[in-house]
């Protein structure tokens, strides 16, 4: 397993970037979602360029390593970070986050096809708003979980550990009535999806709290139970980015409430439940929370690519890294744990 940075075709350095090369530039709190079996990535969103939010939309060709920033149809959404963005087929669901201002609910619908921005029409009871939220797609259903928000009679802070599922075909929004026990309230976690699993890791709550919890909703009986995983467990984080990549999910960087930064690596066998903390070679991202991470699966197969983010010193970063997972790696290395 290997880390390797992103060296761009047109130019090298950061400083040599131009805004007609499409290159989004230093941001956090952004999104970043994989199409067409991962030749192109979508960056939408995020906190850094002149410090404030942005709604601009730009793709990374995978294969050229080039950057554009395409013309994009409709009514775009406002600038916003912290928001999350799902992939339903070549459409992307983007829902909630802040306009640095005001909470959002709203839901916009980029056709990566059309390359174009639909409103639809919403029914049904759906979340308040809110930021650091989580988003998981299973079907054609549209998960989200949790997040920060603000009580509309005192505009005190509230931490939620609702959910609520949007039928992608319909457009109508339920709340979810689930059984067990869910997570606590939380935002600045993450949320993975495999099989008919929804997966929630970390976070943070009201008072500070930090997560290393995994907990797993069955999306079929929508019933919650906490995973008792065992391993080199991962330590209490919010902020950070879980890719998945069949079964095994990998989590990078994040932040901790003594204000400490990230820059590990560990992975989670979901069939297991067994944590193991990941040394790949190179020399892979700095520590910082609020970054960007997908699969490039079948185009570039078992890479996963992570971008952007803030450091320590509470600046954006526009870097790119490939981790090249190695399927082969990942088998000899829970089979060890194993014996």
């Amino acid at each position: 397993m290997r880390w390797e940075r992103v060296l761009l075709a047109q130019a090298q350095e950061p400083e040599q970037r131009t805004e007609e090369a499409g290159d989004p530039g230093k941001r956090w709190g952004l999104t970043c979602n994989a199409i067409k079996g991962g030749r192109f990535l979508y960056v939408f969103g995020g906190y850094g360029k002149d410090n404030c939010q942005t709604n601009q939309v730009h793709v990374f060709d995978t294969v050229e390593q080039t950057w554009s920033q395409p013309t994009i149809g409709g009514t775009p959404p406002a600038p916003r970070d912290s928001h999350s963005c799902t992939n339903v087929g070549d459409n992307l669901f983007v829902f909630g986050g802040t306009d640095g201002m005001n909470l959002l609910r709203d839901l916009h619908i980029l056709d990566t096809s059309s390359h174009t921005w639909v409103s639809p029409i919403i029914r049904g009871e759906g979340p308040e708003a809110r930021e650091g939220h989580s988003a998981a797609l299973v079907g054609k259903r549209l998960f989200i979980f949790g997040g920060y928000g603000k009580s509309p009679n005192d505009d005190d802070e509230v931490y939620y550990n609702d959910l609520f599922i949007l039928n992608t075909e319909t457009f109508v929004w339920k709340k979810a009535t689930t059984t067990g026990i869910p997570p606590s309230p939380r935002e600045s976690h993450s949320c993975s999806t495999w099989k008919n699993k929804m997966i929630v890791i970390g976070g943070e709550d009201e008072h500070d709290y930090h997560f290393s919890d995994v907990h797993i909703l069955d999306t079929d009986t929508l019933m919650w139970k906490e995973l008792n995983t065992t391993g080199d467990m991962l330590p209490p984080r919010a902020g950070h980015s879980t890719v998945t990549f069949g079964k095994i999910l990998f989590v990078y960087g994040g932040y901790t409430e003594a204000q400490k930064l990230y820059d590990d690596l560990y992975m989670l066998d979901v069939e297991s439940a067994i944590w193991s903390k990941v040394t790949a070679a190179g020399a892979g991202p700095s520590a910082r929370f609020s970054m960007a991470g997908d699969s490039l699966d079948r185009v570039q197969s078992g890479v996963l690519v992570f971008l952007g983010g803030c450091n320590r010193s509470l600046e954006a970063l526009d870097d790119i890294y490939y981790l090249h997972t190695g399927s082969n790696y990942i088998l000899w290395t829970f089979l060890l744990q194993l014996m």
